[in-house]
This record gives structure tokens, C-alpha cells and sequence, in this order.
């Protein structure tokens, strides 16, 4: 994944209304009238937020009939996590380092109390 497409995909998910409206679509797809239903916001407003998850790919409307359901992408999802993984080593020596910590923390207590 090229950085600017990185940096929108980010973006876009930094908005809650957007990562909600993608947790919904992980069920399925839906209407915007559908999509709206949970939000105090008018379908106006939720055409807005999807079309800022068209642009960064994360979702893609179809045709049936008269009605346009949206879904979600997966791949920009499979792109950004694969990104994030490449730092969960560097998570996980932190955290056994902390670890590490407070059980020399709780042996030290255990043997001064």
C-alpha cells in the first residue's frame, strides 16, 4: 500500500461514525436508510461519511434494482493490518520488558513485606 493511500485509509478511520458504519457493513451489506438508523444524523450526513470510505476504498456501493447497497472492502482493512503487524514484535518486547518489571516489582514487595 502507497503511503497517501496508507495515510487515507488511517484518516478515514479515525472518525467514529466511519469505523461504526464499517462495523455494521462487517454484518452485511446495507441501505444508506439502513445505515443511518443508529446515528442522530440525517441519511444526508451518512452519505457524506460513506462517500469519504469510497475514496479511501473501504467500501463500494452496488445496484440491485432500485435499491444501492453498500459493503465493505477488505482489502484496504487486510492492507492496514498488515502494516500494523509489522510491529507487533517491537509491541511484544515491551511488554514482556513490563512484565518483566512487575514481577521483579511484586518479588521485592513479597520479600520486604
Amino acid at each position: 500500500m502507497v503511503d497517501e493511500e496508507l495515510d487515507l485509509v488511517f484518516s478515514t478511520l479515525a472518525d467514529p461514525t466511519r469505523r461504526a458504519i464499517l462495523a455494521r457493513l462487517a454484518k452485511g451489506e446495507a441501505s444508506v436508510k439502513e445505515l443511518a438508523e443508529p446515528f442522530d444524523m440525517s441519511q444526508p450526513a451518512i452519505s457524506k461519511h460513506i462517500k469519504v470510505l469510497e475514496r479511501a476504498g473501504l467500501v463500494s456501493r452496488g445496484r440491485d434494482a432500485q435499491r444501492r447497497p453498500v459493503r465493505i472492502e477488505a482489502k484496504p482493512l487486510a492492507e492496514v493490518a498488515e502494516y500494523v503487524e509489522r510491529y507487533r514484535s517491537f509491541w511484544e518486547e515491551g511488554f514482556d520488558r513490563l512484565d518483566a518489571y512487575l514481577q521483579e516489582l511484586k518479588a521485592r514487595e513479597d520479600s520486604d513485606g
